[in-house]
């Protein structure tokens, strides 16, 4: 027995994202019969309840406007066959620059605060993307792990902050001091905390659909996507390529960072993120990398976030059931997807 890599037709590849919400389903209502609990209603608590009302349904879209930022992040870079998995640490690096800079624009208008805050992110998230990209391009080293080992130095440096320098002095508690008034990410509806980075995650969106499909640069992301050997004999440059949009990726997930800081929480915190950019790849996968597929599930896991917090307050079950439902949905996910690409054939 071996196992050689096989690509599945375009029709299987289609299916995986329904499948994984399907099995992913399936796994979840066990748990909740395991906690004696009535699968259906759960679920209409944990689908259906959360939309039927004006604050609970912007806070969906509060909980999406990372997951997207984040999808959009991971998309960008795997369109071009580069497997980012360190949006996470690129987020905080985006949060870091938020932090510095919220408090070092005394005096700055509003809007220009704003724009320079997300930029800032934007720079500080390729400058983490930087040194695995580099690696990458220059001496094949797999991204995959460099990015992913970059997570836990990002935590420590995040940690080293918030515990030395950066410690507020007022609150006492490991965390930065609040940003100022004027770079604070305007509120989009009255008395809600839906804010300006929801529109922020849309333009991602918007701008992956249109450069991954309508530009030259999209071509060839997507020429090294589907095949580095074709590509280069096609005259496509793969090393510029994967670098542009790793460093791209890692800037978009900076700006996630952003957007939590100066719309959520006004200080950086070590629990600013409960793992935005680890369930990018899922949102990216579900959608296909396609922009409307990555705004879709995005949305969908935002629902998916406010709805475990209702169904708890309902049935009983633990808060928790959301991130089990996530991670399950990642394994799935995962795990379809080396199905798709791999088979077992007798040696």
């Amino acid at each position: 027995m071996r196992i050689e890599k096989a690509p599945a037709p375009p029709w299987q590849r289609a299916l995986i994202p329904i499948l994984a919400l399907l099995i992913t389903f399936l796994l979840t209502s066990g748990l909740i019969l395991w906690g004696r609990a009535n699968p259906f209603e759960a679920y209409y608590y944990f689908l259906v309840e959360p939309l039927s009302s004006r604050i609970s349904a912007l806070e969906v879209l509060v909980k999406a406007t990372p997951l997207i930022l984040t999808g959009v992040s991971v998309s960008f870079a795997f369109a071009a066959g580069y497997y980012n998995i360190g949006a996470e640490g690129q987020l905080y690096a985006g949060a870091i620059a938020a932090a510095w800079l919220g408090v070092a624009l005394r005096g700055v208008p509003p809007a220009l605060a704003i724009l320079l805050m997300i930029f800032g992110g934007f720079a500080a998230g390729m400058l983490w993307a930087l040194v695995p990209a580099l690696l990458k391009v220059k001496l094949a080293v797999d991204e995959v792990v460099t990015t992913l080992l970059l997570n836990s130095v990002m935590a420590f440096i995040v940690s080293a902050l918030l515990n030395g320098p950066w410690r507020d002095p007022k609150s006492g508690w490991p965390q930065s001091p609040e940003i100022l008034l004027n770079t604070h990410f305007p509120k989009l509806v009255p008395r809600s905390r839906l804010h300006l980075g929801f529109v922020v995650a849309i333009i991602a969106a918007l701008l992956l659909w249109f450069i991954v499909s309508r530009t030259s640069i999209g071509l060839k992301m997507r020429a090294v996507g589907l095949g580095k050997q074709a590509a280069r004999f096609a005259g496509v440059s793969v090393s510029r390529t994967m670098l542009l949009a790793a460093l791209v990726s890692g800037g978009i997930a900076g700006i996630a960072g952003v957007s939590e800081v100066a719309g959520i929480q006004f200080h950086l915190i070590g629990e600013l993120s409960p793992g935005y950019g680890y369930t990018g790849i899922i949102i990216a996968t579900l959608g296909a990398l396609q922009a409307i597929g990555v705004a879709a599930a995005g949305l969908f896991f935002g629902l998916i976030s406010t709805g475990a917090q209702t169904v708890s307050r309902a049935l009983g079950v633990p808060v928790y059931l959301g991130d089990v439902t996530q991670a399950a949905m990642l394994l799935v996910t995962l795990a379809m997807l080396l199905l798709q690409r791999y088979r077992i054939r007798r040696a």
